[in-house]
């Protein structure tokens, strides 16, 4: 992370994209590359990624579309991240380990950010929370795409995508424009490919951010 106040040894990857996108996929081969050639690395994930993280998880992606309102959403998500945060992110990247976490503040700036509240999002992420992850991965995938492809899963957790296509739009509109907004920490991968050529061109861009592996 860029920010002074995270002085760990670790490095912080994100996975960012709309449903469907493929990023869930990736951040788990990355991870799998990663562990195998000798690197200490995390796998998590928001919502979740601790156990009360993901209880939290249970309320906000499962049931009727407008169970929460979009406050009650924000409020949600940044206790599970904090909780997430305390637990499990920053004790790893204190103990120099490469954390890669499919999805995280930005996504709550997209999806609860939405509707007017994004100045309250980054209010509450700067109150509560405080960093950024160094590199963040957004995987992009046209939004029939990537709808189609999240409902072919019929999970339980299909909240968001219930919204349909037009939130599918608006949410990859609003991570490029943030991608475009913060370039110094966000790459974009063409997920409209071969998951293979997607992992090939994700691990070309995360090399030269990690630390020395150990001998």
């Amino acid at each position: 992370m860029s920010e002074a106040n995270r002085p760990s040894p670790g490095l912080f990857i994100s996975f960012e994209g709309i449903d469907g996108s493929g990023k869930s996929t990736q951040a788990r081969r990355l991870f799998e590359t990663l562990r195998d050639s000798g690197h200490d690395a995390l796998l998590t994930r928001e919502p979740g990624g601790s156990p009360g993280a993901e209880e939290i998880r249970a309320l906000v992606l499962q049931g009727d579309p407008d169970r929460w309102s979009a406050e009650t959403e924000l409020l949600l998500f940044t206790a599970a991240r904090r909780d997430h945060l305390e637990r499990v992110i920053r004790p790893a990247l204190d103990a120099g380990r490469v954390v890669i976490c499919d999805r995280f503040a930005d996504s709550t700036r997209m999806y609860q950010g939405r509707g007017g509240l994004r100045a309250k999002v980054d209010a509450l992420h700067a109150l509560m929370i405080g960093i950024e992850p160094d590199l963040t991965l957004l995987v992009d995938m046209p939004a029939e795409a990537g709808l189609a492809r999240a409902k072919a899963r019929a999970t339980a957790e299909e909240r968001f995508e219930d919204f349909g296509l037009a939130l599918q739009q608006q949410m990859r509109d609003g991570f490029l424009a943030l991608a475009q907004d913060h370039p110094n920490r966000f790459r974009v991968i063409d997920g409209n490919r071969a998951a293979d050529t997607v992992a090939a061109d994700i691990l070309t861009t995360v090399t030269p951010h990690l630390p020395v592996c150990p001998a």
